[in-house]
């Protein structure tokens, strides 16, 4: 004999799954359509962003705390994790000029695929973000020593170098 628990759960199951396909068909679908012949894109909002504003007077101390954060914080998990290593990596020993390309690339494309793409070379790289940093990106991106990039890095390297 079923317990009440059981049978409790196995009734719920089956009502559940009876009630789905009727409530389905009566909300309305919020998925990603797709890049179909018949998408008008009429459904889409394009929420226009502030234009990226070099910081000429930021103390590189600074740059270099909002860049690091910036780094981290992105719009995708593979950038995520994909800048925050590069960051961890380089970000310490970039120059001025430097600093001013990374700021740049990461801050002024709106959309983070770009920049993955870009960076894993699956699109071309457009002339006003090529350079030695997009460079720099798009050798770490190649990971030839085969590192193991699952998760961004803790952030106990900054304790350990502000010591």
């Amino acid at each position: 004999m079923l317990s009440s628990v059981v049978a409790r759960r196995l009734v719920t199951g089956v009502c559940q799954a009876a009630w789905r396909p009727a409530v389905t068909g009566l909300l309305p679908s919020r998925g990603y359509r797709g890049d179909t012949q018949d998408d008008t894109r009429g459904d889409m909002i394009e929420i226009p962003l502030p234009p990226w504003d070099e910081r000429p007077g930021e103390p590189t101390d600074i740059k270099k705390r909002r860049l690091l954060y910036e780094s981290r914080k992105r719009g995708m998990l593979e950038n995520c994790i994909l800048l925050s290593l590069f960051a961890k990596r380089y970000l310490n020993t970039m120059n001025e000029n430097q600093l001013q390309q990374y700021d740049r690339l990461i801050n002024e494309p709106s959309n983070d695929w770009d920049i993955y793409y870009w960076a894993t070379e699956a699109q071309p790289t457009p002339d006003v973000y090529q350079g030695e940093i997009m460079d720099m990106l798009k050798e770490f991106t190649k990971n030839r020593n085969h590192e193991q990039r699952l998760d961004a890095p803790s952030l106990e390297y900054l304790e350990k170098e502000s010591h």
